[in-house]
């Protein structure tokens, strides 16, 4: 059965989710909700994660994780693992706790603010579900991580790593004002959102830079078998058929433009198509449009002729 690539690298970032089964909770008190979160310190023992954010709802739960070695997927058997097989012996219940495979966004961790809007996300989902009234501080709900950054260093859980957020709020020392500015900067946000600067952290596999998109893009093509599906590899096998295009039209002189000049049936074309058919996986209908060849239909006949004559 295909499954959905996971792409690892030491010091990488993931933003994960994953909902219970049918979508019923996977919280049933506040004991699972301790033992959930003494479940990801062991986790954290064992892998080395370091969490920047963290937050815990009723029938899902939300993870901003950085993994300074390349163990996401052992870590998270091992984590989701162990808690449902306790929630299932405490609460006298057998089988599946979560729906399917998490999901996991890798988040750009260079600094221009992407783990600051994913953290800001996490621990903004109490006010967006309504679990914190309006007039009342954020810092209310116990079950995130939101709590603690306001804490001083000792209070807080080892695994909690808070240097990166602040960092990228520009506050320079985890100290009572500089915590004092970070919950000001957040309820200020709170008050703004309009959550249209998560839409990408809901959709995707990515939220970053370019540059880095790319090169995990070819990490991407590298790891893939014939046994993996996700957008992720979509993606990649669109960058590997764009790269042959600009090939071709390199090779034989031509400015993207020349594609909608030729006509449909141009034999240079239709070598582009032969070879984008060869050697990626893109469907008839994305050559088709890519190539302003006309319908897939139509395509599909002229590679049909062109093989059929030789």
């Amino acid at each position: 059965m295909a499954r959905k690539l996971r792409v690892q690298y030491p010091g990488a970032i993931y933003h994960v989710m994953n909902r219970g089964d049918r979508r019923e909770p996977i919280f049933q008190d506040d004991t699972d909700r301790e033992r959930f979160l003494a479940t990801l310190g062991e986790a954290c023992v064992k892998t080395g994660w370091q969490v920047q954010a963290y937050c815990l709802m009723g029938n899902h739960f939300h993870l901003v994780v950085e993994t300074p070695q390349a163990n996401l997927v052992a870590g998270m058997k091992w984590f989701l693992g162990t808690y449902t097989s306790r929630f299932n012996r405490r609460h006298k219940l057998f089988g599946h706790l979560f729906s399917g495979r998490y999901k996991s966004l890798i988040v750009d961790g260079s600094g221009n603010g992407y783990v600051r809007t994913v953290c800001d996300y996490v621990h903004l989902n109490p006010a967006r579900a309504k679990l914190v009234a309006p007039e009342h501080p954020l810092r209310e709900y116990r079950w995130s991580s939101w709590p603690a950054y306001l804490m001083s260093s000792g209070k807080r859980p080892g695994w909690l790593r808070v240097q990166r957020l602040l960092g990228e709020y520009r506050i320079a020392a985890d100290s009572a004002a500089g915590r004092r500015r970070l919950e000001e900067a957040l309820e200020a946000r709170r008050a703004a959102d309009e959550g249209s600067d998560y839409k990408p952290i809901r959709r995707g596999w990515f939220f970053g830079d370019k540059t880095l998109k790319e090169e995990l893009l070819v990490a991407v093509n590298a790891q893939a078998g014939g046994w993996h599906y996700g957008e992720e590899l979509r993606e990649s096998a669109e960058a590997k058929a764009e790269r042959i295009v600009a090939e071709e039209l390199k090779r034989h002189q031509w400015e993207a433009s020349t594609l909608a000049e030729r006509r449909k049936g141009d034999a240079v074309k239709l070598a582009i198509a032969r070879r984008l058919r060869e050697e990626s996986t893109m469907t008839l209908a994305w050559i088709a449009e890519r190539l302003n060849m006309g319908t897939k239909t139509h395509l599909a006949h002229l590679l049909y002729w062109q093989h059929r004559d030789k």
